[in-house]
């Protein structure tokens, strides 16, 4: 049979486990956690509609993205759901692509009340880091299925050279 003092490692063991992998999962998220700003210019929804949403949700949504680079581009991929392409604004401003856009209030129906608000609406902002300096004069955006990619020309292509190791 266990000991106490093998139960307790045992537990804190545990515990330690859960919250490393709370911390791992805080650190993943926090960078596509974006604030939406209800109400900025939605002349279409209701004024019913806008205190509902604004009273139900809670203003954060996930943006998630990939950046990829390799010698020649910064390749980012950001899932935005929800926007048409004209929504969306793109600047390059200190080695961050800052993206920014407005997701309006989709009704399905003009009866009834909404129970469960999960989707965040409103005007939003997210800075999202680039691995290297790119021409932005030169960079492609593609807005599809949801899913905004940009391509960012690094400035200088990286070129890299072996080493060759001596022995002794």
């Amino acid at each position: 049979m266990a000991t106490w003092q093998q139960l307790r490692e045992g537990v804190g063991r545990a515990w330690d486990s859960f919250v490393d992998g709370w911390q791992q999962l805080y650190q993943r998220a926090s960078g596509a956690m974006t604030r939406f700003v209800p109400g900025a210019s939605n002349k279409d929804d209701s004024e019913k509609d806008s205190k509902q949403m604004a009273r139900r949700s809670s203003g954060w949504g996930v943006l998630a993205a990939e950046v990829f680079d390799d010698k020649k581009n910064v390749v980012v991929r950001l899932e935005a759901p929800g926007l048409e392409a004209d929504e969306i604004d793109l600047k390059v401003l200190d080695n961050m692509l800052i993206v920014r856009g407005e997701k309006r209030m989709q009704r399905e129906r003009e009866d009834g009340n909404y129970h469960i608000v999960e989707c965040a609406y409103g005007s939003f902002e997210r800075a999202i880091p680039l691995p290297a300096e790119v021409d932005a004069n030169k960079a492609k955006a593609d807005y599809k299925r949801g899913v905004l990619k940009v391509e960012l020309p690094k400035l200088k292509e990286e070129k890299s050279t072996s080493i060759k190791v001596k022995v002794g």
